[in-house]
């Protein structure tokens, strides 16, 4: 009889399970050798038998059907068929007289019912063997999933540790991703300019290929390197170390959504303004036209009729300049407010430190007295049902106090990195102020608010709570204090910033005052 030899890996991963092939091929020869079989085809691939579909086993059951060979040399069934409709090939095959013989170097076959049954066990073993394995795989994963771990070959940026199982940060590729981030977040740069500058910084894919320009969008649109990742459609918490903060991806997505392409630096710098501004009347949005060389402003008019003149760019740049110089502050003034809130920082951490001790005792007595009620029970001092009431009250309490304690722990001091933010950005107004880059005008007040409207030749937007606190308690103070308008004296003043739906709110605990 003629046989065919078939040798199958489960992987095409040249890594793993390199030598599986070539052993099989080796062995079967001195198999067939030893029987002195005649081979007249050897058929190799590396592709799993979890499920139908392989090209090589196709082939070699056509090879059979036309007549062209009697019989398979393999070195195992399981290298046949992992699934039902492979091994029911095989068996049919069997049963109709196209497959004559089967030989295995480990396994005996005889072409009879016993024998064909026996082979259907060791086909329905292998079948057992990869859905143990693939719910042995799921398990691992969820056991993963529980403790923050992603489960799966680590982003662009990480490594994964194969000693811990866990998720590392790439200490060569991290700072690059890191780069990448902050550069698009500037709203200047499009995702294939992007994709050169990582490409000229070295940044590579684990296989060493150039990032494509779509690679480079689905990084900067991961989750993970804030912290948070989606697995079969459920979304985790992960335990890794972070690349970036929440804002500054967010910032991202809002460069992504806006500006998918940034116009051209020639447009750009003629019309300054375009792109920020809508009608207040028709809510079109506004463009910007040369006339006698002066740039103008107008409603585009594209909904409705609009009554809305022409405005020039200059009467714009005052109107803006006029609300920057409500909410700027000099460098010097900024040192001065970043030192005190260095200060409060300090100062807060002290007085959270006192706070948790403080609770924690009130935690290890409410300890001290479940076990003394539990033991009031079991006495029979209280009964069952005053037992359950204060037990659950008490619980209550315990629970509470642990929020109240992980709550300060984590969130204690978190007003301050926002405030500092702010202050920073109100020097940048006055950078601004001094170097009239109109430009940048536009993406800070695009960064400080929204709803920019223009409306009877005016600008109006809706700032952020702080900012429009502040440029109303300057107006307010204009006549009282405009020679000390640049120099303001911080109050102490404990100021609590809580993000909400990207946004800063601004809750007061005592006035803050300018003079």
């Amino acid at each position: 009889m003629k046989y065919i030899i078939y040798a199958r890996k489960s992987t095409e991963s040249e890594e793993r399970q390199v030598r599986s092939i070539e052993s099989q091929v080796s062995e079967l020869r001195e198999f067939a050798a030893k029987e002195k079989l005649e081979i007249v085809a050897s058929l190799c691939e590396a592709q799993t038998a979890k499920e139908p579909g392989r090209m090589k086993f196709a082939e070699m059951l056509s090879f059979l059907e036309n007549g062209k060979a009697d019989g398979i040399l393999s070195w195992n069934p399981d290298r046949l068929a992992r699934n039902s409709i492979d091994g029911g090939q095989i068996i049919y095959l069997l049963d109709t007289g196209k497959i004559k013989d089967l030989k295995f170097p480990t396994h005996w076959f005889e072409n009879t019912p016993q024998g064909k049954f026996m082979l259907n066990i060791a086909f329905g073993q292998s079948k057992y063997y990869v859905d143990n394995l693939s719910e042995n795989i799921k398990r691992g994963h969820r056991a993963k999933l529980r403790k923050g771990i992603w489960p799966s070959f680590a982003p662009l940026g990480y490594v994964n540790n194969h000693k811990t199982r866990d998720v590392d940060v790439d200490t060569e590729k991290a700072p690059l991703v890191r780069k990448g981030f902050e550069i698009y977040s500037t709203g200047k740069y499009t995702l294939k300019q992007i994709a050169k500058i990582w490409k000229d910084l070295g940044l590579r894919s684990y296989k060493g290929n150039v990032l494509a320009v779509s690679c480079v969008q689905r990084i900067l649109k991961s989750t993970f390197y804030y912290g948070i990742f989606e697995f079969n459609g459920e979304t985790y918490q992960g335990s890794h170390e972070l690349l970036i903060s929440k804002k500054l991806f967010d910032k991202c997505q809002e460069v992504m959504k806006d500006r998918g392409h940034i116009k051209t630096r020639k447009a750009e710098n003629t019309f300054p303004f375009r792109g920020l501004l809508t009608c207040g009347e028709c809510k079109c949005m506004i463009t910007a036209e040369v006339q006698k060389g002066h740039n103008y402003y107008r409603c585009t008019k594209k909904r409705e009729m609009c009554s809305q003149k022409y405005v020039r760019e200059e009467i714009l740049t005052e109107q803006v300049k006029s609300f920057l110089q409500k909410v700027s502050l000099t460098s010097q003034d900024t040192e001065k407010v970043l030192r005190e809130l260095d200060k409060d920082e300090q100062k807060a951490k002290e007085d959270s430190l006192a706070l948790v001790g403080g609770m924690k005792n009130d935690l290890t007595d409410i300890e001290t007295r479940l076990d003394k009620l539990l033991s009031a029970y079991l006495d029979e001092v209280i009964t069952e049902e005053e037992y359950l009431a204060q037990k659950q009250k008490m619980i209550d309490q315990r629970i509470g106090m642990k929020e109240r304690i992980h709550e300060i722990e984590d969130k204690g001091v978190s007003w301050l990195e926002p405030a500092r933010a702010w202050v920073k950005s109100l020097n940048q107004a006055e950078k601004l102020l001094s170097s009239g880059d109109k430009g940048e005008m536009t993406t800070f007040l695009k960064q400080i608010g929204s709803n920019h409207i223009l409306i009877d030749k005016s600008f109006s937007f809706s700032p952020k709570k702080p900012f429009q606190i502040l440029a109303e308690r300057r107006l307010c103070h204009r006549e009282v204090a405009s020679a000390n308008l640049h120099f303001p004296i911080w109050r102490a003043t404990r100021v609590k910033y809580h993000h909400l739906q990207g946004s800063i709110r601004v809750s007061w605990e005592r006035e803050q005052r300018l003079f």
